[in-house]
Formats: structure tokens, C-alpha cells, sequence
């Protein structure tokens, strides 16, 4: 494994290039060889699931398509083919919970089903003016997902990467050394945490259709709650780890989440921080405060956060 991260600290490279400059001494290059991370045991081969609308079960009309195939992978995908330049969508859940985002292109974007089993309403709203909308669709669709966990390794609309995403290929240089999929989440959160700036700034001014991208958040290495929270959920999807991204509130704070299945423990929810034999209440936007203190009080036993929202 070669080359550095974004945000890596620039005197592991000094240091190689002196060690390097000083090889003919006979003791600079054990030392550069022995700084080389060792494989783990653990695969860190990139495991992108790739969603389809191959129309094989296919509601239509004049202006819009939902591409229900793949709702047993816990999917769906809908096109607008309309003219009219604001759209939205609004999908409810056997839950109740209504879930309504912005069609951005004219071509199918994908969104995850997370209500449970049952029955989902996918309705596509055109706007008319200011903020009234008519209905252009809507349908009902029976739901039965194959496996609970599927829906959270997809991408979709918030959590959007693919196998070229950089963030992919920089999670699968992360993880290299770890020897199981607890240890690479922890490679992926101490990452973040320690690289990713909170942008106060962005966070005042952010549109209210705001949709994070991954890679701009690396390359920039700074970003809001969703940033923090699609990054991390994106790299660890990427890596065959079912994550989930949930938006609610912390105390009184909107605020981006996510939680991790692990094998044999089931959800850890809230995360990341493993003590060795439990997990304690962690966030990755949080978790990059300093004042650990203040963060742990806050935090609490988890009591302050309310979920909302599951992507």
C-alpha cells in the first residue's frame, strides 16, 4: 500500500524523505521498512453494491418513473422526465414516517426503504409557485425486504459513492491493517475525527435541499453533521459493513448520526467508541471536539439524541 491520505500528518513524509536521503548509513531503510503498516487478516477489498432500475417492475406516466424492482434489496428508483424545473418526492413508509427529498437530475436516483415491511406510498410533487406543488404521481407499492441489513450497504441519495468514489479507495487503504470489521470501523472513525474540520461557517448559510458529497469532503477536509456522518457511512458501506446514517436531534441540535451492525453484537447504535468490552455513545461529528469532557456530558448515556430519519 502506497501514497498518504488528505489531512496526513506531513512529517511522517519528511521523515521518510530523511531516512531515505540517509540510507547509505545502513540503518535508514530498516527503519522506513518497519514503519510500513502490516496487512490485517481482515479483506479490504472494495464491496460497492450497485443499484439497477432494469424495469422490470416499472410504474410510468407522461412525466415520471418508479423503478421498483429491487425493492427486496430494500430500494427503489424514480426519474422525473418532466420539464418542470422543481421536483420533489415523497415517499411513506408502513412506519408512518415520511420521507420527502429533491429529485436533482433526469435520470433515476436512488432511495432506500427503511420503514420496515409492508405497504409504501411514492408520490412525485411538480412545483406550481412559491411553495405550493401538484401531484404528477403517486403509488402504492408492497414492500418485502429479503434481508434487513441489505438496504444499509446500497448507496442512495444521501449516501451516495461508487466503486471510482475516492473515498472508496481511500476507505480500503484505511482498513488495510485491520483484523476484523470492529477494528476498521474504528480505523475509518479515528480518521475522520482527527482529519475532518467542523464548517460553522457552511453550517449557518447550508440550503435547506443540501445532499452531502463524499468526496468533497475529503478533498476539503471540512464539512457539516451529514458530511461527517454520509463520509463515514459511505467508507464502511464500501467495505461490506451495513451502516446506517440517521438525522434527529442531539439535546435540541439537528444533527447526523450513524450506527454499525457487527457481527454477532447486531447494531451498535449512536457509535464508535469500543472500550474493548463495550461501546460508548460516539458520534464522528462529536467525536472531532477536543473538549472530550464536555462532549462525554453531553452525550450522556444516549438520552439526548431522538432519531428521526434512516437513510
Amino acid at each position: 500500500m502506497s501514497g498518504s491520505l488528505p489531512g496526513q500528518n506531513t512529517s511522517d513524509s519528511s521523515a521518510a524523505s530523511t531516512a531515505s536521503a540517509s540510507s547509505d548509513t545502513g540503518s535508514a531503510n530498516e527503519s522506513s521498512t518497519s514503519s510500513e503498516p502490516v496487512k490485517g487478516s481482515r479483506d479490504n477489498s472494495i464491496r460497492c453494491l450497485v443499484p439497477e432500475a432494469d424495469g422490470s417492475l416499472l410504474l410510468s406516466n407522461d412525466v415520471a418513473q418508479i423503478d421498483y424492482s429491487h425493492t427486496g434489496d430494500g430500494y427503489i428508483s424514480v426519474k422525473y422526465t418532466g420539464t418542470v424545473p422543481i421536483i420533489k418526492l415523497r415517499i411513506t413508509g408502513p412506519d408512518e414516517e415520511v420521507y420527502t427529498y429533491d429529485l436533482k437530475t433526469n435520470d433515476y436516483e436512488v432511495f432506500p426503504l427503511t420503514g420496515g415491511n409492508g405497504q409504501y406510498t411514492v408520490a412525485v410533487y411538480e412545483n406550481i409557485e412559491g411553495t405550493q406543488y401538484a401531484v404528477a404521481m403517486s403509488e402504492l407499492i408492497d414492500v418485502q425486504v429479503e434481508d434487513e441489513l441489505t438496504p444499509y450497504l446500497y448507496p442512495n441519495q444521501y449516501v451516495n459513492f461508487t466503486k471510482d468514489s475516492a473515498a472508496v479507495k481511500y476507505a480500503s487503504e484505511l482498513v488495510y491493517s485491520a483484523n476484523s470489521d470492529i477494528e476498521a470501523v474504528e480505523l475509518v472513525y479515528d480518521y475522520i475525527v482527527n482529519n475532518i474540520t467542523y464548517d460553522k461557517a457552511f453550517a449557518e448559510s447550508k440550503p435547506t435541499n443540501y445532499v452531502p458529497d463524499i468526496d468533497t469532503t475529503l478533498s476539503t477536509q471540512k464539512g457539516i453533521c451529514l458530511d461527517y456522518a454520509a463520509l463515514m457511512c459511505s467508507m464502511l458501506r464500501s467495505q461490506g459493513i451495513p451502516t446506517r446514517l440517521e438525522i434527529g436531534y442531539a439535546a435540541d441540535a439537528y444533527h447526523a448520526w450513524i450506527s454499525v451492525h457487527i457481527e454477532d453484537k447486531g447494531w451498535v447504535n449512536g457509535i464508535v467508541e469500543f472500550t474493548g468490552d463495550t461501546w460508548q455513545l460516539m458520534d464522528p461529528t462529536f467525536g472531532a471536539s477536543t473538549n472530550d469532557e464536555a462532549l462525554k456530558k453531553f452525550i450522556g448515556d444516549g438520552t439526548n439524541y431522538t432519531l428521526q430519519k434512516i437513510y
